[in-house]
């Protein structure tokens, strides 16, 4: 039981930091603020890095200056006491400290005779008085016989005190103090970081601004582009990204706008390409591109011609829009039932329509599929034919199934995808034997369906390219 909890444990341990990675991803940060930020760290780290360094390298700097200048006057008042503690001449003696105490920083300085007693103080009421050495001593250094160190005096002042040994002929004669007040080193740093402070904050302030406008300078380009793209989620191919910028945003607006101009065009071809073939048939086209379609197949596929007889006489006795009227129904209940049964409308002919199962799609019932297409196109030219337009009482059907060759076929101005072969040639020749309103196959249509079809058999015809006479039939029902 202890393994599987210590096994538990590490899993949470191990699964934590992705999950937080994955709470933080998901928490939106526009750009602008994600620029302060930045902005904002980099300036505080610049600042404070800087600030440190060169605030410790100042008051190291003022600090050995004050040892020097201490030394100095330490220096002075040894070099000068020792013949008037010789002849205890507390006078001469009492000069010197007043000399030394003239000089700014100096808190005070104390000439002790050999027995320890004060001889001479900037405070003249503790002369003659035993000399009480400091017990708190911090950062204690021995530099060319002179000894200092820091110390808190009893009114919370902080000192440097210096001390060095007088003597004369190498005989001890005493030691002299001075005192100097490093306070002002640290009020020094004090005003220093408090300027620093206003100046980072000042700088962090204008960052923060130049980051903000710099952010909204950058969000505002991607934005217009994240609308784009949902106007283009939702079909609108007409949006254009007004930008003008002459940097890289810019030349991505211009390289968006030219895509949605292609997207454009392409859901344009895409809408009347659908027009002629089925969804199945247009997305297998899109999605395999030129790898298949385009290039020669051969395949076997099932071919329906419709045609209109006596177009020439009822064409020159009507009017051009009555004619082009009449057209366009009868182009558009073939498509529509091509279509429905997942054929292909290959060409519109003059008064004739070519249509397609089998390619480019395969199936296994195209044959079936066409001769239904075939029985439904029958029924509803006679149904629409009510309505004025007689033309759709004179379309005959033929249809005929086999091999054929597909692809996209033509010049470089112009090309198209169609079907070619035998198949293709003798379904349009066998329309001929095709009265108004009806629906003739081929023998390769006969021998897969005539279980299910009810036909009247044909005389023997002979079509041109055709050494041997073919065998017809007329399609009354198909029987599911």
């Amino acid at each position: 039981m202890s393994n599987n909890i210590l096994k538990k444990i590490t899993s949470n341990l191990i699964e934590t930091p992705g999950r937080i990675r994955g709470w933080l991803n998901s928490i939106f940060v526009p750009i602008w603020l994600q620029l302060s930020l930045t902005m904002t760290a980099v300036i505080l780290l610049i600042v404070v890095t800087i600030s440190v360094g060169v605030l410790n390298r100042q008051k190291t700097l003022l600090y050995n200056q004050t040892v020097k200048i201490g030394m100095v006057t330490l220096n002075y008042v040894v070099n000068n006491a020792s013949i008037p503690l010789l002849e205890n001449n507390a006078l001469r003696l009492n000069t010197l400290i007043k000399e030394s105490a003239k000089i700014e920083g100096i808190l005070f300085a104390i000439i002790v005779n050999k027995k320890g007693i004060i001889e001479a103080h900037s405070d003249v009421n503790k002369i003659g008085r035993p000399y009480h050495r400091i017990a708190n001593r911090k950062n204690v250094k021995h530099e060319a016989g002179v000894t200092h160190f820091n110390y808190a005096a009893a009114n919370g002042d902080r000192v440097l005190l210096l001390n060095r040994p007088v003597s004369f002929m190498n005989k001890h004669l005493g030691e002299v103090y001075v005192g100097i007040s490093i306070d002002f080193i640290e009020d020094a740093i004090h005003k220093d970081k408090l300027a620093i402070i206003w100046l980072t904050v000042i700088i962090v302030f204008f960052g923060i601004v130049i980051a903000i406008l710099l952010g909204v300078r950058f969000s505002a380009p991607v934005l217009k582009l994240v609308a784009a793209t949902r106007e283009i989620a939702d079909g609108n191919y007409q949006f254009k990204v007004e930008l003008n910028r002459n940097d890289e945003l810019g030349k991505l607006a211009k390289s968006f706008n030219l895509m949605i101009g292609e997207l454009w065009v392409k859901s344009i071809m895409k809408k009347s390409f659908s027009k002629y073939v089925g969804n199945d048939v247009l997305d297998m086209i899109l999605a395999s591109g030129e790898k298949g379609w385009l290039k020669g197949n051969k395949n076997e596929a099932t071919v329906i011609f419709a045609d209109i007889r006596g177009f020439t006489a009822y064409s020159s006795a009507k009017e051009p829009e009555q004619i082009v009227e009449a057209l366009n129904e009868y182009f558009e209940i073939a498509s529509r039932i091509i279509l429905k049964y997942e054929g292909f409308v290959d060409k519109f002919i003059g008064d004739a329509v070519l249509g397609v199962f089998g390619v480019p799609v395969f199936s296994e019932d195209h044959t079936e599929r066409a001769v239904k297409a075939c029985l439904e196109m029958q029924k509803d030219f006679k149904a629409a034919s009510v309505g004025g337009n007689r033309l759709l009482l004179s379309i005959g059907l033929s249809v005929n199934a086999g091999m054929v060759v597909s692809g996209n076929i033509g010049s470089q101005i112009k090309m198209e995808y169609t079907v070619i072969g035998d198949t293709v040639n003798v379904a349009s020749r066998m329309n001929a034997f095709a009265a108004a309103g009806e629906v003739i196959i081929g023998k390769s249509i006969y021998d897969k369906l005539k279980d299910r079809l009810d036909v009247i058999p044909l005389p023997p015809q002979r079509v041109k390219g055709k050494t041997e006479k073919i065998e017809t039939y007329k399609v009354l029902a198909i029987r599911d």
